[in-house]
């Protein structure tokens, strides 16, 4: 089975709104079952019950393994149980440290709990690594760094991520918040 990686709906930040990539695999099963969950913010606790029996009664190849934690982390963040889905992320990096997608949703889900600084640097290597969508992961950067107090990488990420996917709102409303001006003498 191949899996690819989907970008998901909008989850509500303080400051602003910040995307998950799902990763799926192509075919049947609980583990399909779990990433359709993902794919359409359905976290009631019957879509994390499949996401949790395709974990223990499936014999799934790594990369379904993969892809089921950091769908089931999807649904525990859509739920709020940070702890929960940064254990999952944990998990999925364990067998593949190089999993973009799992970089990026555990930088979102850092920053959910707070933790701008080390959601930076989280975000910043699932962005090394090429992630899918690549703008899921400079917004998501660009909200942190706006937390942190770090204006100027905030609009540079909010802008990269305006410049890669053009029909993404968001990004383009964060940065009329902004005014650019040139220091020159």
């Amino acid at each position: 089975m191949r899996y690819e990686h989907l970008v998901l709906g909008l989850v509500a930040l303080a400051v602003a709104g910040t995307a998950q990539a799902a990763v799926t695999s192509i075919g049947g099963g609980r583990a399909r079952a779990c990433y359709e969950a993902a794919r359409l913010d359905r976290s009631d606790a019957n879509s994390i019950e499949v996401c949790n029996l395709a974990l223990t009664e499936e014999a799934l190849t790594q990369p379904d393994r993969i892809a089921t934690y950091v769908n089931r982390g999807i649904l525990h963040m859509l739920r709020r149980s940070f702890d929960a889905a940064l254990r999952d992320y944990d998990a999925a990096l364990r067998m593949k440290p190089d999993q973009a997608e799992a970089h990026v949703n555990k930088g979102i889900a850092l920053l959910h709990r707070g933790g701008e600084v080390e959601a930076i640097a989280v975000l910043s290597k699932g962005i090394a690594l090429n992630p899918e969508s690549p703008e899921v992961a400079y917004y998501s950067r660009g909200v942190a760094h706006e937390l942190s107090g770090d204006v100027n990488a905030a609009y540079r990420d909010y802008r990269q991520a305006a410049e890669l996917k053009p029909d993404w709102q968001e990004p383009k409303t964060q940065l009329q918040r902004f005014q650019v001006v040139r220091k020159g003498g």
